[in-house]
């Protein structure tokens, strides 16, 4: 017998960046095609524009970087769940778990 379940938890995915950026590019792709699977709600914050100093002085020479978190945490931070600059969908995914476990 099949039981049917369905997630409960959703994830946010925060999506650090900065243009031109060609791994930002191939990373939001790697994201992308992980939202075609499985629901998630989406920020994306370019390092370099005004008002994200917090962000760049932490990601200016690391993007693309994403951080996980469970969709109700009220925002990322510096010690939430990360993948960093070439990450595969199932990196992805698992890091997602991760986050909805915790």
């Amino acid at each position: 017998m099949f039981r049917v379940t369905s997630r409960l938890l959703d994830c946010r995915i925060t999506f650090f960046t900065r243009s031109p950026c060609g791994l930002c590019d191939t990373a939001k792709a790697v994201v992308q095609r992980v939202n075609a699977k499985r629901s998630l709600k989406y920020h994306e914050i370019n390092v370099m524009e005004p008002g994200q100093e917090k962000w760049k002085s932490l990601y200016e020479f690391d993007t693309p970087v994403i951080h996980i978190d469970k969709a109700n945490a009220p925002e990322t931070t510096p010690s939430s769940l990360k993948l960093m600059h070439r990450f595969s969908e199932d990196q992805v995914l698992a890091t997602m778990d991760a986050a909805e476990a915790s």
